[in-house]
């Protein structure tokens, strides 16, 4: 059985070239291990046990990656449904670090058909675009009020605010980042993984454990592109602006604009593209 937790970065000797001059280097890596959510609740008086997800990710902040990533799946709301989130302990699991339980409150009732059909796990899953949209709707997610609205010169400097708090991407150059800014630009939590929505997972997560969701009237800022899935989460979670360095995809964009989320993509320091809601970002 594995006792020490597992690295988020590993270290590897490799040839370098520059200049047309090779050495030898210790570069860094970023860790890149498989992760196994097991949800764990009482029926009939007995414990179930039941694997549902396995993601690869950067180990480190497993704990929140695993609530989040329940918030967002909807099998949990609120901060009491979880009464414990730990590593595995059993002896005979040689991959105890990698294996998150979480137990759910006794009495909380749930859709366990859900845990049947995680429909968003890839962005290649096949579920067309209406199906998905009326997934959300039959999940219970309301359309997002009006309000806050931001400058667009603030949302400009949110990608080098984000860039200068990751700090394993300092060490690694391998990392997607979520983060979560206020109106004023304040950064509120990053999280960073080798997935894109496993970080926003982690940053989702590390705000449901506090007790500090839904997130409305916050501003979700992504190292990278703006996916389907990742709308998805930031929907669950009330964001009401979501801003990416990269470009979205077509289903984000129809997303964001049918539950009235502002979407911005290309975000730079002096540019950006505005797809949905526009209204919040003022001139």
């Amino acid at each position: 059985m594995t006792t020490t937790p597992v690295p988020s970065q590993v270290k590897r000797t490799i040839r370098r070239l520059r200049a047309g001059d090779w050495s030898q280097y210790d570069d860094s890596l970023a860790a890149e291990e498989p992760l196994e959510i097991r949800l764990l609740w009482q029926e009939d008086g007995a414990i179930v046990r039941k694997p549902i997800a396995i993601t690869m990710r950067t180990p480190g902040d497993d704990f929140e990656l695993a609530a989040g990533f329940l918030f967002g799946e909807g099998l949990i709301e609120h901060q009491e449904d979880v009464i414990d989130v730990s590593y595995c302990t059993d002896e005979d699991e040689d991959q105890a670090f990698n294996i998150v339980n979480v137990t759910l409150r006794p009495g909380l009732v749930f859709d366990t058909a859900r845990l049947e059909r995680n429909f968003y796990t890839t962005s290649s899953c096949g579920v067309c675009g209406k199906a998905a949209l009326d997934a959300l709707e039959v999940q219970g997610c309301a359309i997002l009020p009006d309000g806050p609205t931001v400058s667009a010169d603030l949302i400009c400097s949110l990608p080098e605010k984000l860039r200068a708090a990751q700090s394993v991407f300092d060490r690694t150059g391998g990392l997607h980042a979520t983060g979560l800014f206020t109106p004023e630009g304040e950064l509120v939590s990053l999280r960073e993984d080798v997935g894109r929505h496993n970080a926003f997972d982690k940053l989702v997560g590390a705000q449901y454990l506090a007790g500090r969701t839904p997130l409305d009237g916050h501003i979700a800022m992504l190292s990278g592109r703006a996916s389907f899935e990742l709308l998805q989460k930031a929907l669950v979670a009330r964001v009401s602006i979501v801003a990416a360095v990269g470009a979205p995809s077509s289903l984000a964009v129809q997303l964001a604009d049918e539950f009235n989320i502002t979407l911005c993509g290309f975000v730079r320091s002096d540019s950006l593209n505005v797809y949905t809601g526009p209204d919040r970002v003022t001139a």
